[in-house]
């Protein structure tokens, strides 16, 4: 059987709006011809799908389902053109990510470059909150995706598997601690540190764990990145805390050491989070499926979906 997007359409139309001339006016249409469209779609389909009485026109039950699918047919269109808008460049999408300062400044730009250039059309915002913020982002709907601390706790969101984390020393050459393989925080904290500036979400973290070991940290100098902290400490301003991504690269090119943080907390996963699998938009859920390609556990978690 044929027919055409406009004879799906104009049976939207009718139902509607009650009546053949308010539909064929809503087109706009002549409504010789939208009788005619109606007319011929009826008999190539064997089937009445409006009732005509003087109060207007009202759907048979072959009608309401006819119609419902023609709503399904129309809604797939819309967005196949979306679809082809978005592959050629013509409609821009703006995706939100909140993640750690971890997250954000080791793991996810070497996640987020591939994708960004395999999706041209979209436009990606990434902030920088503690886990509990970023938490708070997805749960309120601020963000479709968040990168968190996977230790704590989560409610009406789902946890996916993303990386290992560690928060290590970085000591000058020559330092008391440098040959030391590990030590707790409370062992460094006698020690000027070199850290990020206050607002950053990773040095809040750092500052509230030296308060839990009833010293407060003792900052010399505070930094913009990671590398300019360890080029600080590589001319003696003092030590530091960093991911231990991070910290390798440092150790390769700069006098300066790694001392592993026997502490618990010193010790993270990170990980995705999502309000619900189905209500991501099309390109969130691509992004998601990025940030996780490398990860095997992602497989069975999104079984569970």
């Amino acid at each position: 059987m044929h027919f055409d997007l406009i004879d799906l359409r104009l049976l939207v139309a009718i139902a509607d709006a009650g009546s053949l001339s308010k539909a064929a006016a809503s087109f706009p249409i002549a409504l010789s011809a939208a009788s005619n469209r109606l007319r011929h779609f009826e008999q190539r389909s064997g089937l009445t799908l409006f009732q005509r009485s003087a109060e207007g026109m009202h759907l048979t039950p072959a009608g309401r389902l006819v119609l419902d699918r023609a709503r399904h047919v129309l809604l797939e269109t819309e967005n196949l053109k979306d679809t082809l808008r978005d592959l050629t460049g013509q409609r821009r999408i703006t995706l939100r990510l909140a993640g750690t300062t971890v997250a954000n400044s080791t793991f996810l730009p070497a996640a987020l470059g591939p994708f960004l250039a395999d999706y041209p059309e979209i436009d990606l915002q990434l902030v920088e909150h503690k886990s509990a913020d970023v938490l708070l982002a997805v749960q309120s709907g601020e963000v479709e995706v968040g990168v968190l601390d996977g230790n704590l706790a989560t409610s009406d969101v789902i946890p996916l598997p993303f990386r290992h984390d560690k928060l290590v020393l970085l000591v000058p050459s020559g330092h008391a601690l440098a040959e030391r393989p590990s030590v707790q925080l409370k062992d460094a904290l006698g020690f000027a540190f070199v850290c990020l500036p206050p607002e950053r979400a990773m040095q809040r973290f750092i500052e509230e764990m030296a308060v839990q070991n009833s010293r407060p940290l003792r900052v010399r100098v505070r930094a913009p990145s990671f590398y300019a902290i360890a080029q600080l400490v590589a001319e003696q301003a003092g030590i530091a805390m960093l991911p231990e991504a991070a910290a390798l690269r440092h150790i390769r090119e700069l006098p300066v050491h790694m001392v592993a943080l026997e502490d618990a907390w010193a010790t993270r996963e990170l990980r995705i989070c999502i309000r619900a699998w189905d209500t991501l938009s099309t390109h969130a859920r691509q992004l998601v499926d990025y940030l996780v390609a490398n990860d095997q556990p992602h497989a069975e978690a999104r079984s569970r979906l």
